[in-house]
């Protein structure tokens, strides 16, 4: 009994290794989301963490305060779902790896 409690308790010392291990890699991913054909440019890490927001400069000569706000969100929430279904995908694997049956 204690031997089935032993293995258990050291999967789940090794999945959160390898949780940890997969959120530093998210660090070091960059995704991007983009509205009105790029002209507005949202980069995050993996971790949903936004490193850059790059807004052209034409689009203000065509656009409103509001619409160019409504375009950075757009880029923003597309660059962040991009990093969720990265990290999804990325912790799906170590599930998978550690928890066959899964």
């Amino acid at each position: 009994m204690f031997g089935k409690m032993g293995d258990m308790m050291g999967k789940m010392q090794e999945m959160k290794q390898k949780s940890e291990e997969v959120k530093k890699r998210l660090d070091t991913i960059s995704v991007s989301g983009e509205a009105e054909n790029g002209k507005v440019a949202v980069i995050c890490t993996g971790n949903r963490k936004i490193i850059s927001v790059q807004i052209s400069e034409e689009l203000f000569a065509e656009n409103d305060k509001e619409q160019i706000e409504e375009l950075t969100i757009m880029a923003v929430n597309r660059a962040l779902e991009k990093a969720e279904k990265l990290a999804e995908v990325e912790m799906a694997g170590v599930a998978r790896g550690m928890l066959p049956g899964l």
